[in-house]
């Protein structure tokens, strides 16, 4: 195998090895996806998806493209994809763009080039690498998953085969997109099993510290030659005490008494990381009266609370009578901000104008959707949910939510939970801080 064509295992370790009944055909070296990418040859394949080599003919370079072959996660995919194209930060995957072709659903991501750590044990382990190369390692990877867990994204399948070693150090790949069902449970099967968290092993709940799990996980296998078991791991030989007593504080089995984030592990292993590598994910436009850490941290919560792909805040310009989106978390935010929607123009104008929440479980068929100011955006979302913010009686503005992560429509039972914090966000937001101000007087 490769060097190039080996960091594409980790984005096939949770497919089968053959395509379902149902898959679509093989694309074949020469045939051209949306008039843009050419296909080298495939990389891999399996039920939920296939990986092919690609040149991009706009500017000759080379992608990985990920073809969606189960269209029963279609929203998924779509929806994950547009969100992991909005990051940016050195130490992750550079993703493009989510694009539809006849002949599928896809998704191109940066072609990275170089041995993952995996490789890197096999061909050097005696039985494990260098500590000095370790703790490396695990420090540009804990910059990684810093970075995704502030932007509310769990990795979900941290592991050797998903950490490449390029010219820039290490890169965190393989993000889940689409990532296998589990036909007796119906949940996400993710993570590799020795790596994984219990919980998750277990069907459990996903989070932050998962992936802290799995990193230690990943770290202790580097350095041991083979992963630590669930309940006899052993020894580290050669290893400082302290530096076996930091992973083995990452690796508790409860996830409350787990080292909680990558900046802890990081610290516990006597590393330290830079924080300001990536761009965030919310954005606002300049407001003399809000401040734009305020406006950014609602938009941003409200997507975390509600697993919305992207999050947006709408306020009345009294003199134009507009809704103006003031701020944006996640995909499409650079290109939502700024922009403007007459009274009962869209879904959030609808709403400003008679002061109802609006949800929507499929926008692409609903007439109310302002289909053309999506389109102009670059994000027409699958599901929606709008509500309004209020002070006393008045309208000031809107809250909307895009896309429910798991690619599930948005329905009736959400609203009153985002009704209720379209309450807290009016008064944090819609008025700014003198509003707080007042609001306690009252």
């Amino acid at each position: 195998m490769s060097a190039c064509d080996s960091w594409a295992q980790g984005i096939l370790a949770h497919v089968n090895s053959a395509p379902g009944s149902g898959a679509p055909d093989a694309l074949h070296p020469g045939a051209v996806l949306a008039e843009r990418f050419e296909v080298v040859g495939e990389i891999g394949v399996g039920s939920m998806g296939a990986v092919y080599r690609c040149v991009d003919r706009r500017d000759g370079s080379e992608v990985a493209v990920k073809r969606l072959l189960d269209q029963s996660q279609e929203a998924r995919f779509e929806i994950e994809a547009r969100l992991l194209a909005s990051l940016r930060h050195p130490r992750i995957v550079s993703a493009r763009e989510y694009f539809t072709d006849p002949s599928g659903d896809f998704f191109s991501m940066e072609f990275v080039s170089g041995p993952n750590l995996a490789e890197l044990l096999d061909r050097d382990g005696d039985p494990g690498l260098p500590l000095e190369d370790v703790l490396t390692y695990v420090e540009q990877a804990c910059e990684a998953l810093d970075y995704v867990h502030r932007q509310r994204i769990v990795h979900r399948d941290i592991k050797p085969q998903n950490l490449i070693l390029a010219d820039r150090g290490v890169i965190l790949v393989d993000f889940g997109v689409a990532r296998e069902l589990d036909w007796r449970s119906g949940t996400a099967g993710v993570g590799t099993p020795g790596l994984m968290a219990p919980e998750v092993f277990a069907g459990g709940a996903v989070s932050d510290r998962s992936d802290i799990y799995s990193l230690a996980a990943t770290a202790w296998t580097l350095l041991n030659g083979s992963p630590p078991g669930y309940t006899r791991r052993g020894s580290l030989k050669g290893v400082p005490p302290w530096v076996e007593q930091a992973l083995l504080r990452a690796l508790e089995f409860m996830p409350e008494q787990r080292t909680p984030s990558a900046v802890a592990l990081v610290a516990d292993l006597k590393r330290r990381i830079v924080r300001d590598l990536g761009s965030d994910l919310a954005l606002s436009v300049p407001d003399d009266r809000r401040p734009a850490s305020l406006l950014e941290a609602v938009v941003r919560t409200a997507a975390g609370v509600f697993d919305a792909a992207a999050a947006s805040i709408a306020l009345l310009d009294e003199a134009t009578g507009e809704a103006v989106f003031h701020a944006a978390w996640g995909a499409g935010a650079r290109e939502i901000v700024g922009v403007r929607l007459a009274r009962g123009q869209g879904i959030a104008g609808s709403v400003l104008l008679a002061g109802e929440p609006i949800v929507v479980p499929q926008c692409r068929s609903d007439s109310r959707f302002a289909s053309q100011v999506a389109a102009g955006t670059g994000y027409v979302p699958v599901t929606l949910l709008v509500v309004p913010l209020r002070r006393g009686s008045e309208v000031s503005g809107v809250l909307s939510l895009l896309d429910r992560r798991d690619g599930t429509p948005y329905g009736a039972d959400d609203v009153g939970r985002a009704e209720l914090f379209g309450e807290l966000a009016a008064i944090a937001v819609d008025l700014g801080p003198t509003a707080l101000a007042g609001h306690e007087a009252d």
